[in-house]
C-alpha cells in the first residue's frame, strides 16, 4: 500500500528534494498534499505532476493566482497560515513532512501529532521553539517524529538496535560559509558569501544560519528533545568535509557514526521509508575520492550563537523562543541588506536581555514570548517586524 503524503513546504529545498524520492519511488508514495508560502506558480505545477487532491498558499495574496492556475483540474485550493496546520492533520495523509522555514512549522507539527500522523521533521525550529510540549504529546499520541536533519538522522541510525546507555551525541559541523576567515575579516561580509555553502544546497534561510552556527546551536536543542540527552552530554565538532554527519558514543567508548556524501534525499528517503531503506544505485561513495576527514574544535569566539543556544537550553522556558524569533527577524534583514551579518548574533543577544521569560509556557506562551521577541528584534535593528512565514 502506498504512503500517502502531505508535504508542507514543497516549494523549498527539502519539499523539492522530497518529491525527487517520491518520483524514484512511484510504488511507494501518493502525493496527497503540498503546500507553499508565495510560490504559487511552482506549487501550480507540482500539483499537477503528482495529482495532488489539496493545495495551500499561505500568503493570502497569491490565492487568485494559484486558484486560477487549478481552475480545470480537480485540485482543491485553500489559503492562509490556519489552513497549512488543518490540511496536516486531515484524514486523507499518513506521512506528514514538514519542511516549513522557522517558527512556522511548529502549529502544524502540533496538529499532525495530534491527529496521530506520522512526521518527517525537517522544521528544526518546532522543537527548537517547542520541544517541551511537542515530544510529550508525540508519545502521547502514539506519534512518530523522525528526522530528516542529516545530523539528527544520523544520530537515529547510529541509535537503532542499541540498548546501552549513551555517553555522548558527537553533532558534526561543516563550519559553514565563512569557515576559513579569521574573526576580524567578518566585519564586512556580504549576502552572496555567506549564502555561498562549501558543501550543502540549502535556502537562504537555513545556511545564513550556517554560517553564524546557529542552525548548529538549534540543531543541539533538537538533538536533545529528539534522544533526551543532557546538554552536557552533546558536543559540535567541525569536519568540514561533511562526509561524517555525526556520531553516538556509548560508555563502553565504542563510537557509531553514519557516513554519506552530502546529500539530503539520503535523510529524506530514510525518513519516509523508515525502518526499510530506498534502492537509490546512483548514491554511491568513493572512499578513494575523500581519502582525508579532519576534526576541530570549534571557535567560540568566532561563532558565540554556539554557546547562546546552549545557554537557552540549560535556562529551558522561552528563551530558545526569543532566540529563535530575534534570529529570523536579524537573518530576514540581512537578506535584505538592511543590517550587517555581526548584527544577527548582537540582535539575539539584546531580545535575549529584554524579553520576558516563562518557565513553564503553554503553546500560547510561545506565541507571545515570538511576537514580543520579533517587535524587540525589530526594534533593535530599526526595521519592520515580520511575522512568522512558511516556505
Amino acid at each position: 500500500m502506498k504512503q500517502r503524503l502531505a508535504i508542507l513546504g514543497s516549494t523549498g529545498s527539502i519539499g523539492v528534494q522530497t518529491l525527487d524520492i517520491v518520483r524514484e519511488n512511484p510504488d511507494r508514495f501518493e502525493v496527497r498534499i503540498l503546500t507553499a508560502h508565495r510560490n504559487w506558480e511552482k506549487l501550480a505545477r507540482q500539483a499537477r505532476e503528482f495529482d495532488a487532491d489539496t493545495v495551500v498558499i499561505a500568503d493570502k495574496q497569491y490565492y487568485p493566482r494559484l486558484r486560477d492556475a487549478l481552475a480545470d483540474s480537480d485540485t482543491k485550493v485553500y489559503a492562509g497560515e490556519e489552513a497549512v496546520a488543518q490540511v496536516a492533520a486531515a484524514g486523507d495523509s499518513d506521512v506528514v513532512v514538514n519542511a516549513l522555514v522557522g517558527y512556522a512549522g511548529l502549529a502544524p507539527t502540533v496538529a499532525a501529532i495530534q491527529a496521530r500522523k506520522k512526521i518527517a521533521l525537517a522544521n528544526k525550529e518546532s522543537l527548537v521553539v517547542g520541544g517541551a510540549c511537542v515530544m510529550p504529546l508525540a508519545r502521547e499520541r502514539k506519534a512518530p517524529v523522525i528526522p530528516i536533519d542529516s545530523e539528527h538522522s544520523a544520530i537515529f541510525q547510529c541509535l537503532i538496535g542499541e540498548k546501552a546507555p549513551v555517553r555522548r551525541l558527537i553533532i558534526t559541523c561543516s563550519g559553514g560559509a565563512f569557515r576559513d576567515l579569521k574573526r576580524e575579516e567578518l566585519n564586512n561580509v556580504t549576502v552572496e558569501q555567506a549564502l555561498h555553502h562549501p558543501q550543502w544546497n540549502m535556502g537562504a534561510k537555513i545556511t545564513i544560519d550556517s554560517s553564524t552556527l546557529v542552525n548548529k546551536g538549534f540543531e543541539v536543542i533538537e538533538a536533545h528533545w529528539l534522544f533526551g540527552t543532557p546538554p552536557d552530554r552533546i558536543e559540535v565538532v567541525m569536519h568540514p568535509q561533511s562526509i561524517i554527519h555525526s556520531m553516538v558514543e556509548f560508555e563502553d567508548g565504542a563510537i557509531k557514526a553514519q557516513l554519506g556524501s552530502p546529500d539530503m534525499r539520503t535523510p529524506i528517503s530514510f525518513a519516509l521509508m523508515f525502518p526499510d531503506r530506498a534502492k537509490r544505485p546512483d548514491a554511491t561513495f568513493s572512499f578513494a575520492e575523500h581519502p582525508r576527514l579532519t576534526f576541530a574544535e570549534v571557535d567560540h569566539e568566532k561563532y558565540p550563537a554556539l554557546d547562546i543556544a546552549y545557554e537557552c537550553l540549560r535556562r529551558g522556558g522561552t528563551a530558545a523562543c526569543s532566540m529563535n524569533a530575534a534570529n529570523e527577524i536579524a537573518v530576514a534583514a540581512f537578506l535584505a541588506r538592511k543590517c550587517p551579518w555581526l548584527d544577527i548574533v548582537r540582535t539575539i543577544r539584546h531580545t535575549l536581555e529584554k524579553a520576558s521569560f516563562v518557565a513553564n509556557p503553554s503553546l500560547d506562551d510561545f506565541a507571545k514570548a515570538d511576537a514580543e521577541a520579533r517587535r524587540i528584534a525589530a526594534e533593535f535593528l530599526h526595521v519592520e517586524s515580520l511575522a512568522p512565514t512558511n516556505r
